[in-house]
């Protein structure tokens, strides 16, 4: 009898719980049983490890062989245990050294002919092993997703070079990427969209504070071709805020991309999305589109076709910043920190309030498009506008001078933002409670500017707060430290009380 303990880790959203591989032989009835809850890819991973340990020229024991994944209540998924059950199975036949095995986390799934596959969340799975202090044997093909976690990573293709590893025979090769961390392709720019300063001006008072934004407007007018250069304002991620983005994709059924490493994510579902896709779930939850855009942008064109239901399960993730995705045994809660950008026509043929075309739609048509989109929705949208069309001679004959490009508008947002980060270490759009009267001073007349609002349009709580911080967003993009009658007329123009002119 004879037993082997190595250390691996299951995948929980976005955590990587550690998981102790026990493997022990015994006499008896030749058998091969898996516990510790394992689904149907753990289960049929004694397949695997069975051709891959004799492709590779290694005895199979002939007797009990049983594999205990702990703790036995969480459950495990997937084919990233092939590679430590072969190893455990190897180590309690003594066909490799036990001496060092506790100093490593182990993941990689197995072919019948002993190579090693990737595995899926490979860079949340290194972030918990570096916090063990441990190093990481994975994949090759995950190596360099998995090196972002600054943890030793020894990548490997093949079975037999991790025998050979631990048997002190050639030692795996501690990884060193040699591929810069930032080789971002370009992104479109500002200085591509004619005119329009009206929507660019909102979308940089957007960029500046976090704020979300609906843009209403005829066909063509060019609301998603300004949507698509948002993320080119704002400002860069931090390395923090970076590896939570990538840690999402790396989980999700999403490939891994260096080349957005560092860039802010921009998502676009299409408006036949369900909530499922949007939020995320499934049997074994994994992140939504609302989830692959933290620390970025949704876009949702097309707003009102979307499903009903579909557009209210945004509510309270747009107040909360995660979402949590509730199952019998476990809720898995992903982070949705994210700026909602939404488009959509004044009116089913899209010509409401048009100078060029007429309306062919009726009053009732109307307001059934609109009705779409609940009260309560348009209330957590801090900034409304109307979208025009150019006339063609915008086009024909544009103007000798440049529009601004991203770089430029992007510098104003840094400072703004800053000086918000500065004050209350997070942007204006996340204030709450307190701390929104405390950072959103008013002068006498912007005090008075509000109080007729409040009257005249009847704003609930949440449009009162959303509005002081779309005006102190304002007052930082000038540079004010209180917020002054301008900041707060400016900001009251973008409440957009109905979405038809």
């Amino acid at each position: 009898m004879s037993l082997a303990i190595l250390y691996s880790r299951a995948r929980l959203g976005l955590h990587a719980p550690l998981v102790t591989i026990e493997v022990h032989i015994s006499a008896g009835i030749p058998q091969f049983a898996i516990a510790g809850l394992p689904e149907t890819a753990v289960k049929e991973s004694k397949h695997r490890v069975r051709s891959a340990l004799l492709q590779s020229g290694f005895d199979f024991p002939a007797g009990r062989i049983t594999v205990n994944l702990a703790p036995a209540d969480l459950p495990k998924e997937g084919g990233r245990f092939d590679l430590p059950i072969a190893l455990g199975i190897l180590a309690a036949t003594h066909q490799i050294s036990k001496k060092d095995l506790d100093q490593y986390e182990i993941a990689g799934e197995l072919a019948l002919s002993g190579e090693i596959r990737k595995i899926h969340g490979a860079l949340p799975f290194a972030l918990q092993t570096k916090q063990a202090n441990r190093s990481l044997i994975i994949p090759e093909y995950n190596a360099l997703e998995a090196h972002l976690s600054r943890c030793p990573i020894y990548p490997t293709k093949q079975l037999l070079d991790v025998v050979a590893h631990f048997n002190q025979h050639t030692p795996l090769t501690l990884y060193q990427s040699t591929e810069p961390l930032l080789n971002l392709p370009p992104q479109p720019d500002f200085s591509e969209v004619i005119g329009q300063y009206q929507a660019k001006r909102v979308l940089e008072i957007a960029a500046s504070g976090g704020h979300n934004v609906l843009m209403i407007g005829t066909p063509g007018a060019g609301k998603t071709m300004l949507a698509e250069r948002l993320p080119s304002i704002l400002p860069s991620m931090s390395e923090k805020e970076a590896l939570e983005t990538i840690s999402i994709y790396s989980i999700s059924d999403q490939a891994f991309d260096m080349t957005q490493w560092g860039r802010r994510p921009f998502r676009s579902p299409h408006h036949t999305a369900s909530s499922i896709a949007l939020v995320g779930g499934g049997s074994i939850p994994k992140p939504g589109e609302i989830s692959l855009a933290h620390n970025g942008v949704l876009f949702l064109d097309e707003f009102p076709e979307f499903k009903r239901n579909t557009i209210e399960t945004l509510r309270e993730p747009l107040e909360s910043g995660k979402i949590v995705i509730a199952r019998a045994a476990k809720s898995i809660q992903f982070p949705a920190n994210f700026q909602l950008i939404c488009a959509m026509n004044p009116c089913p043929c899209g010509y409401l309030g048009a100078n060029l075309q007429t309306c062919t739609c009726t009053s009732e048509q109307v307001q059934r498009y609109q009705s779409k989109i609940s009260g309560p929705m348009l209330d957590r949208i801090d900034l409304q506008l109307r979208v025009s069309s150019l006339p063609a001679q915008a086009f024909l004959k544009p103007n000798s001078t440049p529009s601004e490009s991203s770089a430029t508008v992007k510098q104003r947002v840094i400072e703004a933002r800053s000086r918000a980060l500065t004050r209350a270490q997070i942007p204006n759009a996340q204030l709450k409670g307190s701390n929104i009267s405390k950072f959103c001073q008013l002068d006498t007349r912007a005090e008075q500017l509000i109080e007729q609002a409040l009257s005249k349009f009847n704003l609930s709580t949440r449009a009162y707060h959303k509005t002081l911080k779309v005006a102190r967003t304002i007052a930082d993009l000038a540079g004010d430290d209180n917020i002054k009658a301008e900041h707060m007329q400016e900001a009251l123009g973008y409440r957009g009380f109905k979405t038809h002119p």
